[in-house]
């Protein structure tokens, strides 16, 4: 879900830009949270935060850097978030920690997927009285897929049903990774996080580049600002970004000239230079988030890098489902709406379309069923408008006689079917993780060709 992010007024009241230079890559750590909805991958980076001073305690709050209402209500993280910390190891160095909080949901899955690209390295959240679970396994392929080297956190050890031991032989069994030193942490009173910190600093890698090299950055996430235009969250790769640079989005060719450039403390600190290694944001006078898509690589206009960097794929929905007002009145009003929120979220589509029932409406296309009812509950909360929601469904290839092939996305289009050849629907290839108690159970509720693993 790519909603608009108030990050904060600019942060002016630190020490100069010019001590705000280029990190020595060997003293920069970038890391992202990965666990599974509700194991405290928020809390942990809370006390992060608060543990390094980054932000002051007067200004602390639960869920940092969850800014939505609705990621308070619900407890999920649904925008990834970035922050940058400034850590005084036990060995007396200073070391930069940029921090990605990732979103748990698999609504969200290339969101993270493209975080994980940004960074070297993860800490595993997991709940040690739950253990692994779904989002668990689906992220840390994430990570184990960036070639990551992955520092495991069992969390609530605080409370009377943790079993530390029980969840680190879990771990190793089904993810494949060595638990036996991972870190015992509970978010909540803070206990083990300075371990968890010198952790990170001494078990996750530095990161690699060319000063020297022409500009490669990776857009990582982009949300629109009513005063600045769209944010552009980047890592450089190689190169260095600097303020009025002319840059280029390798993807669509657009070229642009950067207004502002800073890290987030989580406010946004303006500085001087953005070197290899580094996680920050730029701004260019961009008008639509729909000009920046999560993956690309931006570059110089002169002198600038010749190949893109490798992963990149546009989002694409899988959901669609028709929108329509309660009363047909307050149509435009929906469609100012659906407007403002597509301006700020890029994997959001719509079309309009017309009900004989409904009347008049939109046909809006989802990443998943969270982001369905995160986009409904923005319409209904931000706009006051009471909505119809049609049922949820996917889109259908009809092959037609005569070779060609549409796109149905509503049953009401079907075309005749004498015309029609054959029709493909959607389908996965699933692997079903599950506990040996359980496995005969879930054997006999499953369709044969399921692909069992014991666990």
């Amino acid at each position: 879900m790519r909603a608009a992010r108030p990050r904060g007024p600019i942060d002016r009241n630190t020490e100069p830009l010019h001590m705000r230079a280029m990190t020595e890559l060997s003293h920069i750590r970038n890391f992202s949270i990965v666990a599974h909805i509700d194991h405290g991958k928020s809390t942990l980076a809370d006390r992060l935060i608060q543990s390094t001073g980054t932000v002051q305690d007067r200004e602390m709050k639960a869920q940092l850097l969850d800014s939505m209402d609705i990621e308070r209500e619900r407890g999920i993280t649904i925008k990834a978030q970035t922050v940058r910390i400034d850590y005084k190891a036990l060995n007396g160095e200073t070391y930069v920690l940029n921090l990605i909080d990732t979103p748990g949901h698999v609504d969200f899955a290339y969101e993270v997927s493209r975080s994980m690209r940004a960074v070297e390295g993860s800490l595993l959240v997991v709940d040690s009285t739950q253990g692994v679970e779904a989002q668990t396994l689906a992220n840390v392929y994430h990570a184990l897929d960036a070639d990551h080297e992955i520092v495991p956190v069992l969390n609530k050890i605080d409370l009377p049903a943790s079993e530390p031991d029980r969840i680190k032989e879990q771990i190793e069994d089904v993810i494949g990774i060595d638990a036996s030193e991972a870190m015992l942490v509970s978010a909540k009173t803070g206990e083990g996080i300075r371990e968890t910190l010198e952790a990170i600093v001494h078990r996750l890698p530095a990161p690699k580049g060319d000063r020297d090299a022409p500009l490669k950055a990776m857009l990582i996430d982009s949300w629109y600002d009513l005063y600045l235009g769209v944010v552009v969250l980047v890592r450089i790769m190689d190169g260095v970004l600097k303020k009025n640079d002319r840059i280029t989005f390798m993807q669509n060719g657009t070229i642009h000239q950067v207004d502002r450039i800073g890290v987030f403390k989580p406010g946004m600190l303006p500085v001087e230079e953005l070197g290899p290694g580094e996680i920050g944001f730029l701004t260019a006078s961009i008008k639509q988030v729909r000009d920046t898509k999560v993956g690309d690589t931006i570059t110089h206009e002169k002198k600038g890098a010749t190949t893109p960097l490798p992963g990149f794929a546009p989002s694409v929905p899988v959901v669609f489902c028709g929108l329509f007002p309660v009363d047909s009145a307050e149509f435009e009003d929906l469609r100012n709406a659906i407007e403002k929120l597509a301006l700020n979220d890029a994997s959001f589509s719509y079309e309009m379309e017309t009900s004989a029932a409904l009347g008049f409406g939109f046909r809006c296309g989802f990443l998943g069923l969270l982001h369905l009812e995160v986009i409904r509950d923005r319409i209904d909360r931000e706009y006051d408008i009471d909505l119809i929601t049609t049922a949820p469904s996917v889109v259908y290839h009809v092959h037609m006689r005569d070779g060609t092939m549409q796109e149905l996305h509503n049953p009401a289009d079907m075309p005749d079917l004498t015309h029609v050849d054959h029709i493909e629907e959607p389908r996965i290839k699933a692997t079903i993780m599950v506990p040996d108690d359980y496995l005969a159970t879930c054997s006999s509720c499953v369709r044969t060709g399921a692909a069992f693993s014991r666990s």
